[in-house]
């Protein structure tokens, strides 16, 4: 009999080739869409209706079953609030990779096997490759869209039961199966930016959240030179929405304290103020067991799509202490920082300081 294998259906063609790709390959494929986020407003936020017609379309299109499964509940408890309690601590958090954790490699993954299924597939740019008794995650070859970097919280004894059926491929290939395949989203532009705000503002949606109040925006020297609306509006690196003008180059942020109230801001897209030479991390998730033991030499990434850097890391309580070759600009605390050998990712864990 063949393997039975569920794939997360997003509507998009990433996820509809995989389908694709394993019904080709023989494989008994379930599709199963996923609902997070409860539309209440007229602004096309997340535009779940369409994208379920999309993966229905699909599924039905290449003769498989489509479920449809909502978590809006689990993610508003596992992702939203914790998204919420990060901004308000003055940090910035990145969703997608406690999504991918919690809600489409735990909750999805639980759904799939409960539906019988003995693999689940998604539609992400990585791969996996079992290296010395471990299920090893590696970077998609296609490096434009690498999606790695948001799955550093996977385990190996969870990548067992994963596949990733266009990791080996490049964009214009899965466009090109797509068109050759007369699927309906063959030409759907990929989504980008984080779901629950959509093609809303940030500011106006998350202050229907959090309650902000204007404070000062600081040179580096201490001088007040604008008002802020709120110092979780703002981040590490952001040059646009300061509301600053005058003469010289553009203002950046390079600090902000939530204390205070207060953010720093810096004129120059290379101010030393932006740089840092290292970073401290929390939160520490290990993919493979070759990450646990520092120190060692490795390469990082501490923004998706960045490339690798050169690093050192030494451990402390529970906390590892990362060191770079060359000075990383706009190192965000609550970001994720993501550890390499090569094309393996070890783990990574979240930014606490920067230094």
């Amino acid at each position: 009999m063949p393997k039975t294998v569920a794939i997360g259906m997003s509507g998009g063609v990433d996820s509809s080739v995989s389908a694709v790709l394993l019904k080709r390959q023989g494989y008994n494929v379930v599709g199963i869409f996923m609902k997070n986020w409860e539309e209440s407003d007229s602004e096309g936020n997340c535009t779940a209706m369409q994208d379920y017609e999309d993966a229905l379309a699909v599924c039905t299109h290449i003769g498989i079953p489509c479920y449809s499964v909502n978590f809006s509940a689990k993610y508003w408890d596992n992702v939203f609030e914790n998204f919420l309690s990060e901004l308000k601590a003055g940090r910035t958090p990145n969703p997608d990779i406690l999504c991918n954790r919690e809600i489409k490699f735990k909750a999805l993954l639980d759904k799939a096997l409960e539906l019988g299924a003995d693999y689940l597939a998604t539609g992400h740019y990585c791969r996996t490759q079992e290296i010395e008794g471990e299920v090893a995650l590696l970077k998609g070859l296609d490096p434009l869209k690498d999606q790695s970097y948001f799955l550093y919280t996977l385990t190996s004894s969870v990548l067992k039961k994963v596949m990733f059926p266009i990791g080996n491929l490049p964009k214009s290939e899965v466009r090109r199966i797509a068109i050759e395949e007369g699927l309906v989203n063959a030409r759907k532009k990929d989504s980008t930016g984080i779901c629950f705000i959509g093609k809303r503002d940030f500011k106006s949606f998350v202050s229907q959240y959090i309650a902000y109040h204007p404070g000062d925006v600081l040179t580096t020297e201490g001088k007040v030179i604008a008002k802020h609306d709120g110092s979780a509006y703002y981040t590490i690196g952001q040059r646009h929405g300061l509301g600053i003008g005058g003469p010289g180059d553009a203002w950046f942020v390079v600090d902000k304290d939530v204390v205070t109230n207060t953010i720093v801001v810096a004129q120059g897209s290379e101010h030393p103020a932006l740089f840092s030479t290292g970073l401290s991390a929390i939160q520490l998730s290990w993919v493979s067991s070759k990450g646990i033991n520092p120190p060692y030499s490795c390469s990082a990434k501490v923004r998706y799509r960045q490339a690798d850097q050169l690093c050192t890391i030494e451990s402390g309580t529970e906390t590892l202490q990362v060191t770079f070759q060359e000075p990383q600009r706009a190192v965000t605390p609550g970001q994720s920082i993501v550890f390499y050998a090569g094309e393996v990712c070890l783990g990574g864990g979240i930014i606490s300081n920067k230094s």
